[in-house]
């Protein structure tokens, strides 16, 4: 695992290097899908990087602040390190963040993802506090994706996918594709994270 996190840095070193810009990059795929949704959050119970039991509904509503789940799994090498720079990156780049917002990664391979696997992944990612990684009972994390209108059988077909709760007016924002750091900003500073 260390050797293709090396490989991958050495990409994005190289790719920099000749003036590749991952922003740009990201800019010239076609443009993200934004809906407005209602989503009833299942009453599963959760298993945080930790070890902590914590309920579903309790993790996104307890603390009255924007809540931003994606759903990825620790030995994807696809989307997911995307999509978790993305949350890197927003940790970065606002100011106690971990006061603003809680950044929500849920697993889709509960067989492989131990608290203590998703524990060594929020490691390698230097994530900050307020950034938690869950897994589950497949039942569960299968109820979670269908609540959410991402079930897919098989995480080997898994999308770029990004929801951000907003206690203010009780809704969801789903974010179908990939954002640049700059549109993920401007979506996240739209429910009040700055």
């Amino acid at each position: 695992m260390k050797r293709l996190h090396l490989l991958i840095f050495s990409i994005l070193c190289l790719t920099n290097s000749w003036g590749f810009n991952l922003d740009s990059a990201i800019a010239a795929a076609p443009p993200y899908q934004r809906t407005i949704e209602n989503y009833q959050v299942p009453d599963v119970v959760l298993i945080n990087q930790d070890g902590k039991r914590m309920k579903l509904q309790k993790i996104i509503f307890s603390d009255n602040k924007p809540v931003i789940v994606d759903f990825i799994f620790a030995t994807c090498t696809t989307i997911c390190p995307v999509l978790s720079a993305g949350f890197l990156n927003l940790q970065h780049k606002v100011s106690d963040i971990s006061q603003k917002a809680h950044l929500v990664s849920i697993t889709i391979d509960p067989e492989h993802d131990s608290p203590s696997v998703m524990r060594d992944y929020l490691k390698r990612y230097r994530a900050k506090p307020g950034w938690d990684f869950y897994t589950g009972s497949r039942k569960d994390i299968d109820a979670v994706m269908r609540a959410f209108n991402a079930y897919i059988p098989n995480k080997m077909s898994h999308y770029p996918l990004t929801l951000i709760w907003s206690p203010h007016d009780k809704k969801w924002i789903r974010i179908f594709g990939l954002l640049s750091s700059s549109e993920f900003l401007e979506e996240t500073q739209k429910v009040g994270i700055k």
